[in-house]
């Protein structure tokens, strides 16, 4: 996913291990605001700052690129040049990294207590 043009998240591939991957499925994108701080906020360490409400959250300019299915037939080329088929540049990498360790509060591959079975195997997989 990008935001204002930087790449902030990356869910892989990797339904060959046996990890779900919506290939051929519809996909949403939900947005909301909730106080999860007492279990996404790296153990409610991070407080929300109450004064500041009320919270606001609004979208605009936004631009979604997909492929659209009709049955079994997709609007994306199935070429190896297609865009969802090219890996993301080094550079984009990198800037997702810095993002992360900056900004990202909550990363549901460490956290051990809401999976105490163990971690969603995605997690493990590069």
């Amino acid at each position: 996913f990008y935001v204002d043009g930087t790449l902030i998240r990356m869910f892989r591939n990797h339904e060959s291990a046996g990890v779900a991957y919506p290939s051929r499925q519809a996909m949403r994108m939900y947005s909301s605001l909730w106080d999860a701080e007492d279990w996404a906020t790296q153990g409610g360490r991070v407080k929300t700052d109450w004064s500041k409400a009320p919270f606001v959250a609004t979208f605009g300019d936004i631009a979604i690129n997909g492929c659209v299915w009709k049955g079994s037939a997709s609007s994306c080329a199935a070429s190896s040049s297609s865009w969802m088929n090219q890996a993301a540049a080094s550079s984009d990498l990198q800037k997702m990294q810095w993002v992360q360790r900056n900004y990202m509060i909550y990363n549901y591959c460490k956290d051990v207590n809401r999976f105490p079975q163990g971690l969603p195997a995605e997690c493990s997989l590069s």
